[in-house]
C-alpha cells in the first residue's frame, strides 16, 4: 500500500479548509491517502502590517522551505500571497478553478462603504484595500488590522469597528456565515481585487514522482490559469510586491482575454488604469506540471498571450506615470 501523500499547508482555518478541499480532490485523483502537515510561516508569527512586510512571501516563504526539505509533497497557497518569481526547483503544478475573486464589506447594517458617514472606523491591513476604499468615501478612519476571518468580523460585530473589507473567496470556503453581519459585495470593474484573488496554487517540487505530478495536474483549469497569468504578469512588469497598490482581474469571455489593471495612489487621491483585451487562440498549450505562470505554455498558447497582455498593459501604465504610485520592491 502506497503510503498517504503529504500536503504542506498554513495553520489558519481557512488554509487548513482550502487545503483539504484540495485534498480530497488529489486523493480522488492518485487514488491515494492525502495527510495535512501544518506549517508555521512568518506571516503567521510576524504581526507587523502588510505594508511594513512587503512582498517578501512571508506567507509562503516557509511552506517553501519545507517543501524543498522533503518535510511534504506538495503545498496549497491563496495565489494572491505568492511572490510572482517562481523558485529554482518549485512548480505550480494545478490552479484550481477560481472562486469569488470580490472583495466585501462587511457591516453590522449593510451601509455601503461609499454611504458610511464621517469617521466611520473600517479595517483591513491591504494598502489597495486601503486606497481603494478611500477614493470611495476619503471620510473614512483606516484602521490597519491583521488576524484570522473569524477575529476580523468579531471586531465588527462587537462595535470595534465599523466595517471590515475581506476576499469573498475566503468568506464563502469557510461556509459563507457572517454571524448576523451584512455584506457589501464590491464590483471588480470599479473594485480591482489583488492579482490571483479567489484562486489557489498547488505547488511542488520539479524532481516529484512523475504519478503525483500526473495526479495534481487534474485539478488545474484552463481559464483560471490562463486569468491569473494575466494578473500576476502585470505585478511582476511593474517590479511591484503582492501588498502593492495595485488592483487586476482577468476574465474569458466569448474567447477573449478581459485584463483590468488599476494602479492607486496609496491615499486613493489618484488612480492610473488600463483595459486590454486580447483574443486567445483554442487549445491550451501545456505539458502537465508545466505551470510555472507565462512559461507554461508553447510559444503562441493562451498562457503565452496572457503573459504578453500583462506586459504590454504594465509597460502603459508605467507610460502614464504607475512608477510614482507603486512602491517597488523585490518580489522574491
Amino acid at each position: 500500500m502506497s503510503a498517504p501523500l503529504r500536503l504542506g499547508t498554513r495553520r489558519s482555518a481557512l488554509a487548513m479548509t482550502q487545503s483539504q478541499m484540495v485534498a480530497d480532490a488529489v486523493s480522488a485523483a492518485s487514488g491515494r491517502d492525502v495527510e495535512l502537515v501544518p506549517i508555521v510561516s512568518e506571516g503567521d508569527v510576524n504581526r507587523a502590517s502588510l505594508s511594513q512586510l512587503g512582498g517578501r512571501g512571508v506567507f509562503a516563504n516557509g511552506l517553501r522551505e519545507a517543501l524543498a526539505a522533503d518535510r511534504c509533497d506538495f503545498l496549497v497557497h491563496s495565489l494572491k500571497d505568492l511572490p510572482t518569481l517562481q523558485p529554482d526547483g518549485l512548480v505550480i503544478a494545478a490552479t484550481p478553478a477560481r472562486e469569488d475573486a470580490r472583495d466585501v464589506v462587511v457591516t453590522r447594517d449593510g451601509t455601503p462603504l461609499g454611504a458610511l458617514p464621517p469617521g466611520s472606523r473600517v479595517g483591513t491591513g491591504s494598502p489597495r484595500r486601503i486606497a481603494q476604499a478611500l477614493r470611495h468615501n476619503p471620510r473614512l478612519d483606516i484602521h490597519d488590522i491583521r488576524g484570522n476571518v473569524d477575529s476580523r468580523l468579531a471586531r465588527v460585530r462587537d462595535g470595534e469597528l465599523d466595517a471590515v473589507i475581506l476576499a469573498a473567496a475566503g468568506i464563502s470556503r469557510l461556509g459563507g456565515d457572517l454571524g448576523g453581519l451584512r455584506a457589501e459585495e464590491l464590483g471588480l470593474a470599479e473594485w480591482p481585487t489583488a492579482p490571483g484573488q479567489g484562486s489557489l496554487a498547488v505547488e511542488t517540487r520539479t524532481d516529484i514522482d512523475p504519478e503525483i505530478l500526473a495526479a495534481l495536474a487534474q485539478l488545474d483549469d484552463e481559464h483560471t490559469r490562463v486569468a491569473v497569468t494575466a494578473e500576476r504578469t502585470v505585478l511582476s512588469a511593474l517590479d511591484a510586491g503582492c501588498s502593492a497598490p495595485v488592483g487586476t482581474h482577468a476574465a474569458i469571455a466569448d474567447g477573449d482575454l478581459r485584463l483590468r489593471a488599476i494602479v492607486y495612489a496609496l491615499d486613493g487621491s489618484h488612480r492610473i488604469g488600463i483595459d486590454r483585451t486580447v483574443r486567445l487562440d483554442t487549445g491550451y498549450a501545456r505539458e502537465p506540471g508545466s505551470g510555472n505562470d507565462a512559461d507554461a505554455a508553447d510559444d503562441g498558447g493562451s498562457i503565452t498571450r496572457a503573459a504578453r497582455v500583462g506586459r504590454e498593459a504594465a509597460r502603459r501604465l508605467l507610460e502614464r506615470g504607475a512608477a510614482d504610485l507603486v512602491p517597488r520592491e523585490s518580489t522574491t
